[in-house]
């Protein structure tokens, strides 16, 4: 062989091998990678060399570091896993307008603390809002709205010190507003924060005098549309900052406190549809606001105020049902800004007159029911005038009058952006005629300002709108022709919306890099409307036209052609020879592996690979080697057993991280299908909540099923009530784990995409961690409801008996309501310490058959377990067995759904003095007996609770 060909052969194949080595770190592609597994609709791009070398779409990098993820209306689907936590760079993720994105977001979310902004505007996401965010010093941007979460807002959301905007509107938040108190964090610690939306949820209770502080810089304060009720803290007086103010759509009551006048500074006040009281406020002073709309009170009968004529900037007055009475001011149509002026049903009376120099913007004046007499038009007003059923239009003849009618014509057109001076082109294939009349696939959505200062929807400010945003995309370098705006509406919430599209520049179509770009400069606010439009958020839809990878330039041809093919020449049938035993043996070598994958469930798994984080596929959880879990557990050796079952051991390990660890060996005879373990531990990865034990991986390695799971220090529920583990459990104890039990369960059933039903609700399958918090276990048995919609899933009867749901044993039809059964059984087992079957007596039909509503107790003292403490009050305890008794009621459709029993219990621990959403500030040392065994010594603890069962187990 001439000695020459290996060197022509290096050459010839180094670019590839310098290509094949990622220069990206090995956390950021891991991370990347499994995000690829669970989304669908990923950039062609990903998945191709390296994210940062490479230039994956909607990837930025410094020093080979993810620094930035914008994916926005990119047609994502799938859900955001715990993996995400693998970018420890990330500065900026933008997710928005990807409406396929559903489920929770991860608590390892808050484990990225160099992110400045999250902006998931416009998604699916759901449940709770992790408290982990708090741990995000650096974050200056939150924006969640338009999603789906629930819950409470976090508190530890006040312990952003850096943060400047605050935008969880528009989900199913519920609760309080949480602020400081007792060393916990509140939204009143947000001392930099210019922006607090969080209007169209279901927030209730009071608004917190804490709130607002003379230290806050609000410019926003919009609480639209939730369920608050109280006054409205004269603290609010202390933000002299304030521009725009929304509270309407609450259940406030009140006066309307005097403070409000020092707020000279706010522009939009909308207080309607609450039940405010006393007497109209006094807005003297206010003179920058240009929309105000108090209506729908409860005010006492008071005069027009004098305020009315006083305030030079106003557009919009809106006082509908306020009981004001008297003669309106001709001043106040005078005010050279007024637009729209609506007094409806009120307790005006006398003459109205317009006067000769009404402004020249006026376009509505309605006063339908009142009692006006008179109608002095000689000022010749011809815009919108309403006098319906008012004395002035109760005279014969008075019906022809044009304001006696409801229906009147208007001069109001939608706007709509014209084509510059140009005819439209007449354009195929889904393409739209842009303004400058260019056949092109726009990107669209729509933008909706929350509190505009005008009502004139006829008003020439739009033509300025599209100026902003021209100016603001090429000020960003966007290749961008034009915008056009069109289908101006405006809502109930007085939202006006806005439907834009963006043309692309020069060709018919924006590149994936180009979408990313312009969607980020509005999820992030980057564009400024002018003022008089006021806060808006914008919903992208999914961009489908993407312009496809550039064709490689052709390369010069060089005069020396004949010489490169002379040289290559010689070596070229070596080469070919070469080539072709090496494709042979890849061909046999892929033959093999696929034979092998065909047989290895886990063959995409990569289980092997020792620079795995996480698995693909999996949310969270990842695979071990049996190596690493024999050196994790100490060679399995006797001191780390903690436990056994009918499945097989159990292990404590620690981690390299220190993190302690629960490992579950199975026997041999135990062994699944590799089909069914990945089944379940794919399954298993789905759940990520704080009251289900979590999975931490998983080993399918030299022939062994191991799961691994996080280490719970207080063994079983079952452990507790029976005295093995030393913990007592009074009754204020036994409800905290009640209310942790349900809420594990709720999520399951509600907050997880499928649902999941558990199907084996038991008191070992209960876990207590060190401070007796509840952790729901053992999901061997679980079963997800699959394609939504369903109602039951038809299935064999698995279980454990006594547990088990009777009209699930008899029909074979599991649904939700099965568990609900089970979690009944399990109530009468915290309020007995009995088991459920115990020599041939159900504990059912025994707290049935000794209840007696009409005494103490229901008269189930003799029944009660002894360690309650019955020498103290047991409050709530009857409507405790109440709620129990409803669970297991003989059919399904009569028993609670899970978020019943969550909320029922809940008020049960407030009847018992509890703070339901506080954790436990005991740890379990506080309810220990130092003379009985520890929980997790062989002899006191069985672990086979926590992991499956494959059959119906007696109890």
């Amino acid at each position: 062989m001439d000695h020459r060909t290996p060197v022509f052969l290096l050459l010839i194949f180094t670019p590839f091998l310098v290509l094949a080595n990622h220069e990206t770190s090995s956390l950021d592609v891991t991370g990347l990678k499994s995000l690829m597994t669970l989304w669908t609709n990923t950039p062609p791009n990903w998945g191709i060399r390296d994210p940062c070398e490479d230039g994956w779409d909607g990837i930025e990098c410094i020093n080979m570091r993810v620094v930035s993820l914008k994916l926005s209306s990119m047609n994502l689907t799938g859900t955001l896993s715990g993996d995400i936590g693998q970018l420890s760079e990330l500065q900026i993720l933008d997710l928005s307008y990807n409406k396929g994105l559903t489920g929770p977001l991860p608590e390892e979310i808050g484990s990225l603390k160099k992110l400045s902004n999250i902006i998931l505007v416009g998604c699916s996401f759901s449940g709770p809002i992790p408290p982990t965010i708090g741990s995000l010093q650096e974050l200056i941007f939150l924006s969640l709205n338009s999603n789906r979460f629930s819950g409470m807002i976090p508190s530890s959301i006040g312990n952003l010190s850096k943060l400047y905007w605050l935008d969880l509107a528009d989900n199913y938040l519920e609760g309080p507003i949480p602020v400081s108190v007792g060393g916990e964090p509140g939204l009143d610690m947000l001392s930099h924060c210019k922006h607090f939306h969080l209007g169209m949820n279901k927030l209730s209770g009071p608004i917190p005098s804490k709130l607002f502080s003379s230290n806050m810089s609000l410019i926003h304060v919009l609480f639209e549309s939730n369920k608050l009720y109280g006054s409205i803290p004269s603290s609010l007086g202390l933000v002299t900052s304030l521009e725009v103010v929304r509270f309407d759509g609450n259940m406030l009551t009140g006066p309307i406190p005097p403070s409000l006048n020092s707020l000279a500074h706010v522009s939009q006040l909308f207080l309607s549809n609450n039940k405010l009281s006393g007497p109209a406020p006094n807005l003297t002073g206010m003179n920058l606001l240009h929309y105000v709309d108090l209506s729908s009170n409860s005010f006492e009968v008071s005069d027009v105020p004098p305020w009315f004529s006083t305030l030079e900037s106003l557009t919009t007055l809106i006082m509908e049902d306020t009981k004001l009475q008297g003669e309106i001011p001709a001043a106040l149509f005078s005010l050279s800004n007024l637009q729209t002026v609506v007094l409806r049903n009120n307790q005006l009376n006398g003459t109205l007159d317009i006067g000769a120099t009404y402004s020249s913007q006026l376009q509505l004046i309605d006063l339908e029911k009142n009692f006006i007499t008179e109608y002095e038009g000689n000022g010749g007003y011809n815009r919108t005038l309403i006098l319906v059923q008012n004395p002035v239009c109760e005279g014969t003849g008075a019906s022809v009058l044009s304001y006696c009618k409801i229906s009147q014509s208007s001069d109001v057109v939608p706007y709509k952006t014209s084509p510059n001076n140009c005819a439209p082109s007449p354009c195929g294939s889904n393409q739209v005629s842009s303004p400058n009349c260019k056949c092109a696939y726009p990107y669209e959505g729509t933008l909706t300002f929350r509190a505009p200062t005008f009502s004139d929807l006829n008003s020439t400010g739009y033509k300025e709108l599209e100026k902003n945003l021209i100016d603001s995309f090429l000020s960003h370098e966007l290749s961008v022709d034009s915008v056009a705006l069109s289908n101006l509406t405006k809502d109930s919430h007085a939202y006006l919306s806005l439907s834009l599209e963006v043309f692309p520049q020069s060709q018919d179509r924006f590149s994936r890099k180009e979408v990313s770009r312009i969607a980020f400069l509005l999820s992030n606010q980057t564009f400024k409307p002018q003022k008089s439009f006021g806060p808006f958020y914008f919903i992208g839809d999914g961009y489908e036209h993407f312009a496809g990878e550039k064709e490689p330039s052709e390369s010069n041809k060089s005069s020396n052609v004949g010489i490169i093919i002379g040289a290559a020449a010689g070596g070229s049938v070596l080469v070919l020879i070469l080539l072709l035993v090496g494709i042979y043996a890849i061909r046999q070598r892929r033959r093999a592996k696929r034979a092998t994958d065909q047989n290895n469930p886990f063959g995409k798994w990569d289980v092997n690979n020792k620079t795995r984080g996480s698995t693909p596929q999996l949310k969270g959880a990842r695979s071990f080697s049996f190596e690493e879990l024999m050196k994790y557990s100490n060679n399995f050796s006797e001191a780390n057993d903690v436990g056994s079952g009918g499945y097989g051991k159990v292990y404590r390990g620690t981690l390299p991280t220190g993190q302690l660890i629960a490992i579950k060996r199975a026997h041999k005879e135990s062994i699944q299908g590799g089909n069914e373990f990945k089944t379940e531990i794919e399954l298993l990865s789905l759940v990520h909540h704080k009251h289900l034990v979590s999975l931490v991986g998983f080993c399918f390695d030299r022939g062994e099923q191991m799961l691994v799971y996080e280490y719970v220090a207080n063994g079983t529920l079952k452990d507790s009530l029976s005295g093995k583990s030393g913990i007592r459990l009074d009754w204020q104890r036994r409800l905290k784990i009640a209310i942790g039990a349900a809420r594990g369960l709720a999520y399951l059933h509600e907050l997880c995409d499928p649902p999941i039903i558990h199907r084996d609700i038991k008191s070992t399958n209960v876990l207590l961690d060190n401070r007796l918090n509840a952790k729901v276990a053992d999901f061997g048995l679980c079963k997800s409801m699959g394609n939504s919609g369903r109602d039951h899933v038809s299935t064999q009867v698995k279980g454990t008996m006594g547990y088990m749901d009777p009209e699930y044993y008899m029909t074979q039809r599991l649904t939700e309501k099965s568990d609900v059964y089970g979690f009944g059984v399990l109530m009468l087992e915290l309020l007995t310490a009995r088991k459920p079957i115990e020599q041939g007596k159900y504990i059912v039909r025994e707290v049935r058959m000794a209840m007696d509503k009409t005494k103490d107790l229901y008269n189930l003292h003799v029944i009660l377990d002894s360690a309650i403490n019955l020498g103290t009050t047991l409050k709530g305890l009857e409507r405790f067995v109440d709620l129990a008794m409803t669970c297991v009621e003989e059919e399904g459709a009569n028993r609670p759904t899970m978020s019943e029993v969550v909320k029922e219990i809940e008020n049960i621990m407030q009847l018992a003095g509890l703070n339901p959403n506080a954790e436990s500030a005991s740890t379990s040392a506080s309810y220990e007996d130092a003379s009985s065994k520890h929980p997790y010594s062989n002899e006191a603890f069985d672990y086979s609770g926590v992991f499956p069962a494959s059959k119906i187990e007696p109890q």
